[in-house]
């Protein structure tokens, strides 16, 4: 590991400061995904500022009826606050889906939706790698990419996110607040945070240099239920290979409004705006959950050997829609704390 400079400011603002002055500044939160690429060689800041001891640790409803989530709020209290499990649904089951007790008690809300890919070829630094050094090439197109995009990749890449919380966030309207230097300050939705690869992939997101994420902005739940499911390779935590989040208003049999989006087939959380589109005012069938699906992964533009999850996604969203529009609800257990996770503390806001 290369040698680095480390500072714990107590409050934004110097936070703030240090990186933007320094070119090789980076954020350290819960450090679950940093220090990880900082063992491997693929990150290597020169300076790390500590902002784990910020007071962002707060989970507070909002004058219009939402939530604004800290950005230190652990990701295991957050799956655990009353006021998500009971009004949030999907985001609490994407929290406990996403990782080990041992990891969500570690990562932060802010931290989360910086993840970094896990293609094989981003974190292996002794191979070619556009994410990691723009203008070397992407050799998972014709090589491993089973895991990989099969919507809005391009010739320069083809990775994947891996955030089970920004798919859930992505559905349910959610926004990032972010502060930067001057301290001027920002909204982003979180369907606009992340970025397609285009041609700069090494770009994850629309965050400047020294901007901080500060909070989560959720906006009152709309009517109807949400849900969260995801399929992987194994039972055990894996990231996800197609995941899915819906919120579903059905009424009188008819499809009032419908957020869908998917996880695992896109270098962003995915929106699936043209499903969305045919949802509304559709009767509250399989038949039209599978035509909906279709109109969105119509765009699909799978690999040699990543076509399955085309099938996997339609299958996977008919399910969830199915399950949201039963008279019974959800078929998943309800969103609550799983082994390992710890209860709200007086830092959850709950």
């Amino acid at each position: 590991m290369k040698s680095f400079s480390y500072v714990r400011p107590s409050d934004v603002d110097t936070a703030i400061a240090a990186v933007a002055a320094d070119p090789a500044g980076s954020y350290l939160g819960g450090g679950t995904n940093l220090v990880d690429l900082m063992k491997l060689g693929v990150a290597a800041p020169g300076l790390l500022v500590d902002v784990s001891g910020l007071p962002l640790t707060e989970v507070t409803p909002t004058p219009e009826g939402g939530l604004s989530v800290g950005a230190n709020v652990r990701n295991s209290d957050l799956a655990a606050h009353p006021l998500v499990r009971a009004r949030y649904p999907a985001l609490s089951q994407a929290l406990l889906a996403g990782a080990s007790g041992q990891l969500r008690n570690a990562a932060t809300t802010g931290g989360n939706l910086l993840q970094r890919t896990r293609c094989l070829y981003f974190q292996d630094v002794g191979k070619p790698c556009n994410k990691r050094e723009p203008g070397t090439g992407c050799p998972a197109r014709e090589g491993v990419h089973r895991d990989l995009a099969v919507l809005g990749h391009s010739a320069h890449c083809v990775a994947t996110h891996p955030s089970d919380m920004a798919v859930a966030l992505a559905a349910l309207d959610a926004a990032v607040r972010l502060r930067g230097p001057d301290e001027s300050e920002r909204t982003v939705p979180v369907t606009d945070f992340h970025r397609l690869p285009g041609d700069s992939p090494e770009r994850d997101t629309v965050l400047e240099h020294g901007e901080l994420i500060t909070a989560v902005e959720l906006p009152a739940p709309a009517p109807g239920r949400s849900a969260y499911r995801k399929a992987r390779d194994r039972a055990s935590y894996a990231f996800a290979l197609v995941s899915v989040a819906a919120a579903l208003d059905v009424r009188g049999g008819t499809v009032r409004s419908a957020r869908l989006a998917f996880g695992g087939l896109a270098h962003k959380p995915w929106r699936a705006r043209a499903a969305e589109e045919a949802l509304v005012g559709a009767e509250a069938t399989e038949e039209s959950f599978g035509r909906a699906a279709d109109a969105e992964l119509s765009a699909a533009e799978p690999l040699r050997d990543n076509a399955f999850k085309v099938e996997l996604a339609r299958n996977l969203a008919v399910r969830v829609l199915a399950s949201l529009a039963a008279p019974g609800g959800p078929d998943a257990p309800a969103a609550g704390p799983a082994p390992g996770a710890r209860p709200p503390g007086p830092n959850s806001g709950s």
